[in-house]
């Protein structure tokens, strides 16, 4: 290589300062969501149906006709739910493709803890039951594993 009198180093310390304040960035929202997850389930017209229908849930599989029975029978508080929080596929018009990766990492968490409600809960199954359910690609399937892999 030639000898370059150019020296990199105030070029590469500046993108990682960049770097490092975009992901504070990022650090604070996903902070600012983890600290009001869910906090509509604590009131009404929320808190009356998941009162009642939480316990039930855990002894259900998840995606069986029976789970799928108790969705309908909850739709009240679970539009609601929906409605109000942004790390559900249902909150956007265009479903999963409306989503941010912020979102899309409340969400995959928000599965990991759900499946813990389950007494046959399984993150993976849900996974798969769930890319019929919203429709997201292969790559975003993995991209869910590989992420769940890190984390659990």
């Amino acid at each position: 290589m030639e000898n370059n009198k150019y020296d990199s180093t105030e070029d590469t310390n500046k993108h990682i300062q960049l770097v490092q304040e975009y992901m504070d960035l990022c650090i604070f929202w996903l902070n600012n969501m983890a600290d009001n997850h869910d906090r509509t389930k604590l009131e009404e017209p929320e808190k009356e149906y998941f009162d009642t229908y939480t316990p039930l849930l855990k002894d259900v599989t998840y995606g069986s006709d029976k789970y799928k029975e108790y969705l309908k029978e909850i739709k009240v508080a679970l539009d609601h739910h929906y409605k109000h929080n942004s790390h559900h596929t249902e909150h956007y018009e265009q479903g999963i493709k409306g989503m941010g990766l912020l979102n899309l990492l409340e969400m995959i968490c928000d599965w990991i803890a759900a499946t813990k409600r389950h007494n046959d809960g399984d993150i993976l199954k849900s996974i798969e039951i769930n890319q019929e359910r919203f429709g997201y690609t292969d790559e975003l399937k993995q991209i869910f594993i590989n992420t769940v892999k890190k984390i659990v």
